[in-house]
């Protein structure tokens, strides 16, 4: 994919492919048989899907951004470098008919769940035609099954529970997936939804995404085993682990989570190791080059999710010209969405609906 040294990781703007991490992402593939016979099924439709929705992933972050340069915003939240952790889960469950409540560096859950990429712009522009109407930029519609999130990470775990016990007590083969941060699982939120979701055999799926920092708390800094292998079997869940920067393994792995949650054996706890390329949101990115050696944005960076999924796909037979065919398409699609929410800055919220939908006012 096309480059953009304003906007990019300095460790993407001259990415080229290592052949042994090339290798490698094959093999997360095929070393598993059970995931392997899964992948085989997704044609080369899907998997062109997945390749678009990656990109549209990593072009949503980079409108945010160029925004934010430009003056039109103050800051963004960016998954730059964990998109797959979101893409390939989302792509595993029914649209229409599943539940997701993404977290809100996890924002293409919204638009591969059916909403379109310029409502989730006027989040950040907070327009009355926003899908909050100005209130909240995070994300969310319940009529495409995207449940908007709220600051309180870790929160979303004891909903989505909440949810899932829905579908359990009503029959309907349904599944409810969040996702939940290596420092959000030290909340009592996570701990308590979790545990309930487990004793309860609720068709839940957490997705543990472990980008190994906690806002600016590294890892080695909260969780001493330094793993989450073992998370799953603390609750007495189902669990596996998949590469958060394989696009694949996370569509497999999840695919195989929800078949388990339709059939009534309880939720699944997925372990994700990824990293975000980027500080907390835009506004602390050198915050995050201190807290982390250079050494291991390199060695992430080598990873991009995006350079290694586009190599795959290359030695799986698509032609270059059919992948920058998807390309052109997604772009225009999102220079598109940002022009169209640009323009809704003319509908801002009236001040007297500061008041509408709030628990008390008036004193009372």
């Amino acid at each position: 994919m096309k480059r953009f040294p304003a906007f990019d990781p300095p460790e993407y703007i001259d990415w080229k492919p290592e052949p042994a991490l090339v290798r490698a992402y094959r093999a997360t593939i095929e070393g598993t048989p059970e995931r392997a016979a899964i992948a085989s099924t997704l044609g080369a439709d899907g998997k062109l899907e997945l390749y678009a929705a990656l990109l549209r992933a990593r072009l949503h972050d980079i409108q945010l951004k160029r925004w934010v340069r430009t003056g039109v915003i103050s800051k963004a939240w960016l998954g730059s470098g964990e998109e797959a952790a979101t893409v390939g889960p989302v792509h595993a469950l029914d649209r229409g008919r599943d539940i997701v409540a993404p977290m809100i560096r996890n924002a293409a859950a919204c638009c591969e769940l059916g909403m379109s990429v310029a409502e989730m712009l006027r989040a950040y522009l907070a327009t009355d035609d926003s899908p909050s109407r100005g209130r909240d930029l995070h994300v969310g519609s319940w009529r495409h099954g995207v449940l908007q999130p709220i600051s309180h990470v870790g929160d979303m775990v004891s909903v989505i529970t909440g949810i899932a016990l829905t579908f359990k007590m009503k029959g309907e083969k349904r599944v409810a997936l969040t996702w939940v941060g290596d420092g959000s699982t030290k909340t009592a939120a996570a701990h308590e939804g979790t545990n309930f979701a487990a004793v309860q055999k609720v068709p839940a799926i957490f997705i543990l995404q472990n980008n190994q920092v906690a806002l600016g708390t590294r890892l080695d800094q909260h969780h001493l085993p330094g793993h989450f292998k073992d998370w799953p079997a603390q609750y007495g869940i189902w669990g596996a682990e998949f590469d958060g920067n394989n696009v694949l393994d996370a569509w497999a792995a999840t695919r195989i989570a929800a078949e388990r949650c339709r059939s009534g054996q309880g939720p699944a706890l997925l372990v994700a190791e990824t990293f975000r390329m980027g500080g907390h949101a835009t506004h602390d990115e050198r915050e995050a080059r201190e807290t982390f050696s250079d050494e291991l944005f390199k060695t992430w960076g080598k990873r991009d999710p995006i350079g290694l999924y586009e190599e795959y796909l290359k030695e799986e037979g698509v032609p270059a010209q059919r992948l920058e065919q998807v390309e052109a398409d997604v772009t225009a699609q999102v220079e598109a969405a940002a022009e169209e929410a640009l323009e809704s800055r003319a509908k801002m919220p009236p001040a007297e609906s500061a008041l509408d939908g709030v628990y008390a006012k008036d004193g009372r």
